[in-house]
C-alpha cells in the first residue's frame, strides 16, 4: 500500500503520515505473546507504514528487542527511539508483574539519567537491544515537570550542562542519527528545549489532538517557523477519540479515568460526527495532520486488525462540512487548520522552510 511521506525538518529523512508507536509491543495495557507481536509489526510493514518509534522505557526493553527482530530485515524503515532512562538488571523483579503500564516486561528497573554519559549509554544499549546498526531519530524522553515533578530542575541541567544536548549534537554530526529532538507530553518544556538546542522534530503526546489545541500558542508556530517537524504521539488521548463515549466502558483521557467535562466534550464531537456519517477516530487522525509542522501521526496498534483499521481511517472521506460544524460550535479553535482545507497529501510534502532561510 502507499502511504504518503513527509520530510522531517531539514534532516532529509521522510516518515509516513501514519507511524506505528511501538509501546503495544513492550506490553503497554496488555501483554502480547511474541507472535502477536511480531505479525502486528509484520502487518505494519506490509501496509506501507515505514516509520516506528520506540523507547528503553516501553516493556522496558521489550519493545526495542521485539522491533529490532521485526525491521532488521528492511533497509527502507525510520526507527526512533528514547534516551534519558538507562535499564538496571533486577533479579527481583517478577516476570509477571504489571509495572508502569507495562504487563509482564522484561526484568530491568529504569534510572534517570540525561547528562552527556548517560545519553551514550542509552544509545548505545538502544543499538544492542534493537540488534540495528543504525536509529535515525532520538528523543529526550519525558523531560518536564509533568512527568519529573520536583525533579525535573536537575535533569534539566544535566541535559543542558551536564552534556545530554551535546552528546545528541555530536551523534548527529558524526553521522550516527539523522536528528534529535523531545518526546514529551507537554508545551512548556519544548519551548525551553528549543531555546537550548537546535532541535530538528519533537515527539509531542495528546498536546496537540481533536481536544487540545493549546499548541497553537507558541510551540506550533515557532517550529513553523525554525523548520522543526512535530511527530503526534497519543492522537486519541489515551483511549477516549478512539472508543468514544457510547460504550459502557470506562472511558480514559490522559493516562487516567476521564473527568466528566471532557466525556461532555467528546460526546458533543461525537454528535457533530455522527450527522455527518464520520467516525470519531478517523477525526482523530487526520485532525493534527493538517499542521504544516506535523510530519506523522502515531497511534499504537496491537494486532493486525488494529493496523488495518489505522489505515482504513487514514484514509476515511471527511467532508469539510464536519471541520466547518466543529468551528462553529466551539469544538475546534478557530486557528486550527483541517484536513479539508490542508494541501493534498497525494505527494510528499516538502520541508519546512524556517524563517532564516
Amino acid at each position: 500500500m502507499n502511504i504518503a511521506k513527509r520530510r522531517v525538518g531539514s534532516t532529509g529523512i521522510s516518515v509516513t503520515e501514519l507511524g506505528f508507536g511501538a509501546g503495544t509491543l513492550g506490553n503497554l495495557y496488555r501483554a502480547l505473546d511474541d507472535s502477536e507481536a511480531r505479525a502486528t509489526a509484520d502487518a505494519a510493514i506490509e501496509a506501507g507504514i515505514t516509520y516506528f518509534d520506540t523507547a528503553p522505557f516501553y516493556g522496558f526493553g521489550l519493545s526495542e528487542r521485539r522491533l529490532g527482530d521485526a525491521t532488521r530485515r528492511c533497509s527502507d524503515l525510520v526507527i526512533s527511539s528514547k534516551v534519558g532512562r538507562l535499564l538496571v538488571a533486577d533479579r527481583l523483579l517478577a516476570a509477571t508483574e504489571t509495572r508502569d503500564g507495562f504487563a509482564a516486561p522484561l526484568p530491568f528497573r529504569v534510572r534517570y539519567d540525561y547528562s552527556y554519559d548517560g545519553v551514550m549509554r542509552s544509545y548505545e544499549a538502544s543499538l544492542q537491544r534493537l540488534g540495528l546498526a543504525r536509529i535515525d531519530f532520538l528523543f529526550v524522553h519525558d523531560i518536564g515537570r509533568m512527568n519529573l515533578g520536583d525533579a525535573h530542575d536537575q535533569h534539566w541541567r544535566d541535559l543542558v550542562d551536564g552534556g545530554g544536548f551535546r552528546a545528541l549534537g555530536e551523534l548527529r554530526e558524526s553521522g550516527a542519527i539523522a536528528g534529535f529532538g523531545l518526546g514529551v507530553n507537554e508545551t512548556a518544556v519544548c519551548m525551553d528545549a528549543i531555546a537550548e538546542a537546535d532541535l530538528d522534530v519533537i515527539l509531542l503526546a495528546g498536546r496537540y489532538t481533536l481536544l487540545e489545541q493549546e499548541a497553537l500558542d507558541d510551540l506550533l508556530p515557532t517550529c513553523v517557523a525554525k523548520g522543526i517537524s512535530i511527530v503526534i504521539g497519543g492522537p486519541y488521548n489515551s483511549g477516549i477519540l478512539a472508543t468514544g463515549t457510547k460504550s459502557e466502558q470506562p472511558t480514559h483521557y490522559n493516562y487516567q479515568l476521564a473527568p466528566a467535562p471532557i466525556v461532555e466534550r467528546v460526546r458533543r464531537i461525537e454528535a457533530v460526527a455522527d450527522s455527518h456519517g464520520v467516525s470519531l477516530p478517523a477525526a482523530a487522525l487526520q485532525f493534527p495532520l493538517a499542521h504544516p509542522a506535523v510530519a506523522s501521526v502515531i497511534p499504537g496498534m496491537a494486532s493486525p486488525r488494529q493496523v488495518q483499521q489505522s489505515v482504513e481511517l487514514m484514509r476515511e472521506a471527511v467532508p469539510e462540512a464536519f471541520w466547518r460544524d466543529l468551528r462553529q460550535a466551539g469544538l475546534i479553535r478557530a486557528d486550527a487548520p483541517v484536513p479539508a482545507l490542508a494541501s493534498s497529501r497525494d505527494a510528499e510534502r516538502p520541508p519546512m522552510v524556517a524563517e532564516s532561510e
